[in-house]
């Protein structure tokens, strides 16, 4: 996902663009970069694209907001990290995929106008988001965070 590119009217200077990167991060903490195009057929489950060497495992990845100026990256935006289930071929397991979704979806606040009964408060919403959280996200060694800013800004692994 390439976000556009905002150029400055007087120069014609690109002056701001974002952009996403993936890694994935292997058990002994190095990291791989994902190619935004694999990430994107692999969550779509393309029946061709696949990690054999992730088959059957549960890996651990980041999701990196960059700010770009003239191709150059300046600034991370955020980083969050989650985890990918991976069948055993190698592609993402669409049944854990689709039980994210639904619990991602069930942690989001309930806006209906449906009034609750005196006293009651539903709470399902922090529950399920509490649930997402201990399921799908994980936090990094500060090491692992290191790292992947030293690859964003061109010093190490990309």
């Amino acid at each position: 996902m390439i976000f556009p590119e905002v150029r400055d009217p007087v120069t014609g200077i690109n002056t701001m663009g974002l952009g996403l990167r993936i890694f994935l991060v292997n058990d002994d903490d190095s990291l791989q970069r994902l190619p935004l195009v694999r990430y994107e057929r692999l969550r779509q489950c393309d029946p061709e694209e696949r990690l054999p060497q992730y088959a059957g495992k549960r890996a651990r990845y980041a999701e990196v907001v960059v700010e770009f100026a003239e191709r150059k990256p300046v600034a991370i935006w955020r980083i969050q990290y989650f985890f990918l289930t991976f069948d055993s071929q190698g592609r993402l397991d669409p049944t854990e995929q689709e039980r994210e979704s639904r619990l991602a979806i069930e942690g989001l606040p309930d806006y209906s106008t449906e009034e609750q009964p005196r006293g009651v408060i539903d709470a399902r919403h922090h529950f399920a988001r509490r649930r997402y959280k201990n399921e799908y996200r994980w936090t990094p060694k500060r090491e692992i965070e290191e790292a992947i800013v030293d690859a964003i800004f061109g010093q190490g692994t990309s």
